[in-house]
Parts: structure tokens; sequence; C-alpha cells
């Protein structure tokens, strides 16, 4: 069983700021998501694109925005746990028993819950047992690149991810289709034009309005069948390798087990440090409500600042929480210059 000061669950934005504020008051953080990658909603869902509220930042896309936060607390005692889901917590005496889905278990004195708007699967397409050639011809993410060199591949979907993935393996592949039931994308606009020039020049072949059928094969996947939007006439194609980017699907998954307070689909926080109805339970980001609550990254880091605050008390009772300016704390001063080096 790992002890940590603080269990953080979700590796994005808040928990990764999360792991800054700890790490200025000397306390240690375990982080656990679901995903597969660190950085939430800014990787999964809008990696290229610009986030412009960022204090003292003109712009920054969800991908920079993660790199430099990931830069900000290098020098922070931390460790990540990935393809990781908490599943069940009971209380110790003072301090939290956390299980996970692979049999991982932590003690902690304190639980931050920022995980967004909940724990993120993708989500699959509507056809039967679609998860029957995962891993052999069917993937909802793409691991490694090299795996479609040369191959014939089908992409469905309309977002950033679709249009990404189409862009950077026509260089590689033998063949790609694009799959989406309009002729309008979600997609940053640059990529959308990229991924039309490559279809005029016949890397890419968009097939629209068309939604998936089928997918094909006994022993081994071989392709898939498409259905036309309008005229419900079916065409099949024979591919190598499908590529679903239908998007995410949110939800509070076993949160909804842990008697905390909810209120339409949030948990419910208090104001002062964020503390849930539980001591020790603190939840910071999206996922949490209170009056007046706005979902902005801003916001957040607001909310777990105060939140570490308490985390500090409940670890050191009695004793004062060493606050203290960075621009004028020597010590903290020589640690966080290892971000220059």
């Amino acid at each position: 069983m790992k002890e940590t000061d603080i269990l953080i669950i979700g590796a994005g934005p808040v928990g990764l700021f999360t792991v800054f504020e700890a790490g200025l008051l000397g306390l240690s953080c375990e982080l656990v998501d679901n995903l597969d990658k660190i950085g939430g909603q800014c990787i999964e869902l809008y990696p290229d694109k610009p986030i412009y509220d960022i204090p003292g930042v003109a712009n920054q896309t969800g991908r920079e925005h993660i790199e430099a936060l990931l830069e900000q607390i290098k020098p922070f005692d931390y460790n990540v746990h990935l393809n990781t889901r908490v599943e069940a917590i009971e209380s110790k005496g003072e301090k939290w028993i956390v299980k996970t889905n692979n049999n991982s278990e932590f003690l902690t004195s304190n639980i931050f819950i920022a995980a967004g708007a909940g724990s993120f699967e993708s989500r699959r397409p509507p056809v039967e047992n679609p998860d029957r050639f995962l891993g052999n011809g069917i993937e909802y993410a793409v691991r490694d690149i090299n795996k479609y060199k040369n191959k014939e591949i089908v992409i469905f979907g309309g977002g950033d991810s679709a249009l990404d993935w189409s862009v950077e393996l026509a260089k590689i592949a033998k063949k790609i289709y694009l799959v989406h039931r309009r002729d309008e994308f979600r997609g940053a606009q640059h990529t959308e034009s990229q991924m039309r020039d490559l279809v005029k020049s016949g890397k890419i072949n968009l097939k629209i309005p068309y939604v998936i059928k089928d997918v094909n094969g006994e022993d081994s996947f071989s392709g898939v069948d498409l259905m036309h939007f309008e005229t419900k006439e079916i065409e099949t194609i024979e591919c190598e390798e499908a590529l679903f980017f239908f998007g995410l699907n949110k939800q509070l998954g076993p949160i909804l087990e842990w008697e905390i307070e909810l209120s339409e689909k949030k948990v419910s926080v208090n104001t002062e440090n964020f503390e849930t109805n539980k001591k020790g339970i603190f939840a910071v980001g999206d996922i949490n409500t209170y009056p007046g609550k706005l979902d902005l990254i801003l916001c957040g880091f607001h909310e777990t600042t105060l939140a570490v605050q308490e985390a500090f008390k409940r670890i050191n009772p009695g004793e004062r929480v060493p606050f203290g300016y960075t621009t004028s704390n020597k010590g903290l001063q020589e640690k966080l210059k290892v971000n220059k080096n």
C-alpha cells in the first residue's frame, strides 16, 4: 500500500496544479487517471485549440498548457498512475484507503477529486459487439503511429481527433478513408483545410454523408459496412484498420457510491476550502458545484489552492500553514530553478 499526503483523481490541468500547490507546502502527491495519457480534456478533446483565459498567457493550445504545467511541477514529489480507475474508498481513522481497478491501494489523508466532468471512456460505434477486434483492427486512439504504416485505414468522426489523425496518417498510410455523417466538421479550421487539400490530391477519400453500419470479419477484422445517411444504401470497404473517434462518455462512475453529496451530477462543496461533506475529500475544477460556480480552468486553480491549505492542516494539526510568496522565499526560488535548467 502506497502512502501519500494527497491522492489526486484526475491528471488534467487542475490535478496537475494541485501537485504544484502541494509541492510548495512540502506535500507529496499520487495522481491517478482513467485515461492513457496526462492532460484530461485538454489533451483528449482540444489538444490543438487555443485557450485564451489563462492569466498572463495570451493564447496557448491545450497541449501547450499541459506541457507548461508538467514543466512547472518538475521539482516536486509526485507519481502518475495512468489507465487507473479509483473503484472504492474506505475510511481508516482520519485517513482514507483508496482502491483501484488494477488492485493498487493508497493510504492518504486527503483525496482531491479533480476529474473534470467525470471519468472518460471512448464512445463505441452503434454496432453489435464493436470490441471483438479491439487491438486487432479496431482502435479508439492511436497509441503507436508505426502500426498504421502502409495500411488501408478507415477513420470515423468529425472532431479534432478524426481530422488530426487523418492528416497525420495520410503521410504514411497506403489509403485513408474519412467517414462522417455530414459535410461539417467540429475541429480546428486549419486542420480541416489540410484535410480537404489531401482529399483534392487523392491522399484521403472523404466519405460523406455516411455512418457505420457494421464491422466485418470472422476470425480477423476485414473491413466495415457503411450506410449512406440519406439513401440508406450500403457500401462495404475492405481495410486493415479502423479508428473510431466518436468522442468520450463522461460519467461520475464509482463516485456515486461514496456517499458524497451531489447536486445535478456534480459534487457539492463549501467555498471556504472546497471540501465535500466528507472530511478530507475535496472536489476541485469542473467536477464541483457551489453558488456562482463557473467551469473555467482558472477557477479550478483558485479552488485547489485553498483546498491544499486545508489538506496541510489535516496532515499537520495545530501548525500554521507556511504560506509565503514565491517571489520572496529564497528556498522555493532555488527549488523552482530546476524548471530553467
